[in-house]
């Protein structure tokens, strides 16, 4: 009579719990690090560049800065 067991199971059950197989948690300060939620678009070189600013009143600085970058 034939085993029911394959071979592809067991290994299954025993890489279960290995620790590459845990899913690690991911602190909420680093799921948000690329976030644009609360920030303000300032759009630069014609809609070619957005840069996401966290402080609407630094929108003249940056794009000040932009432009003399630019200028290079």
């Amino acid at each position: 009579m034939k085993s029911t067991h394959h071979a592809g199971m067991s290994d299954l059950l025993e890489n279960r719990m290995g620790v590459s197989n845990q899913k690690v948690s991911v602190p909420r300060s680093k799921l948000s690090a690329g976030s644009v939620v609360n920030k303000y678009p300032v759009v630069l070189d014609d809609g070619r560049t957005i840069i996401f600013i966290s402080d609407k009143s630094r929108e003249r600085e940056i794009r000040l800065r932009y432009a003399l970058k630019k200028g290079y």
